[in-house]
């Protein structure tokens, strides 16, 4: 009881922020996101050098303008999850403009289980929501923070609406599962992963660290693996976009499949990106490794940096 307590004084301050006018609330998320970048600069320099090394031909003021943008977003998102726990299903539909949703009923209807990749460009959380709001059985692999607390704001809040929780590691029971149960499973593939977990990859014609889990899993379990694309058409409302199927590419030599099926998954979340770049989170170290040329031309990563 005592705990609850505490609990509801903690989302005080979100509640006083939820039933601020839209208007305000929009502004709290660009004050966060200009704070953050140009007081802060918390990361400022990394977000600038991705964005110059995903797209060469800006110029410095217009890498900084995008990371600014980029940064805005974050806040935003920061905003309107605040808000989470006192919204409606009605609230959350009304806000999130599905496309194509067939496209996922089509999949879940071949009776193999879904794999929805995306990334995290505007506010994911909002479109997870919205789909089991709708009636979809969503899984979600997600990280554990250090922090109890803030674990339990984050896992409430996403269950509140249905999503079920899977933690990274030894995931992949859990997962099966799910899929054998004809579900949805979203697995986000667009952070820098290292060995042994990582493969090496392309993006934005760059050579990094990939998780090799979802194909992996793909292969093993023969799911449908859908593209799901979310970004912000204006504060609070969002754009859910869903894609056609990647298809499983079989090659020659099977040692080789998780690779290329990687690079696929790669090249489409890279495409997402390249839809709204503003909104990604450039932020992330997503090329922060070594890499050596073997002598056979081939790339390892070995020394990849903390």
């Amino acid at each position: 009881m005592f705990a609850n307590g505490v609990w509801t004084f903690l989302l005080l301050p979100f509640y006083l922020i939820y039933l601020l006018p839209v208007r305000v609330q929009e502004f709290l998320g660009r004050l966060i996101g200009l704070f953050w970048f140009d007081v802060l600069r918390i990361r400022r320099r990394t977000a600038i050098e991705n964005i110059k090394l995903a797209y060469p031909e800006k110029s410095h003021k217009e890498a900084v303008r995008m990371a600014r943008l980029s940064l805005i977003h974050m806040g935003y998102n920061i905003i309107e999850i605040f808000c989470f726990p006192f919204l409606d299903c009605q609230t959350i539909l009304k806000n999130c403009n599905y496309k194509d949703l067939k496209k996922l009923e089509d999949a879940l209807n071949e009776k193999r289980g879904v794999f929805l990749l995306t990334a995290h460009v505007g506010n994911g959380d909002y479109a997870t929501a919205g789909f089991s709001c709708q009636g979809f059985k969503m899984n979600l692999i997600s990280k554990e923070f250090k922090s109890k607390g803030l674990n339990k704001f984050w896992f409430q809040v996403r269950k509140k609406f249905g999503t079920q929780m899977i933690a990274p590691k030894k995931s992949s029971y859990e997962i099966l599962k799910a899929l054998k149960r004809q579900e949805t499973v979203i697995f986000v593939l667009d952070q820098y992963t290292g060995p042994p977990n990582g493969i090496v990859t392309q993006f934005f014609g760059k050579k990094t660290g990939t998780a090799l889990g979802l194909a992996l899993l793909a292969q093993r379990s023969k799911a449908v693996v859908l593209p799901v694309f979310t970004y912000r058409e204006s504060y609070g409302q969002h754009i859910v976009q869903l894609g056609n199927p990647v298809d499983w590419t079989e090659v020659t030599n099977p040692d080789d499949a998780i690779l290329v099926n990687t690079q696929k998954y790669c090249d489409v979340v890279e495409s997402m990106i390249r839809q709204c770049p503003e909104q990604w989170m450039w932020v992330h170290r997503r090329w922060k490794n070594h890499w050596l040329q073997t002598e056979s031309g081939e790339y390892q990563i070995v020394d990849p940096a903390p």
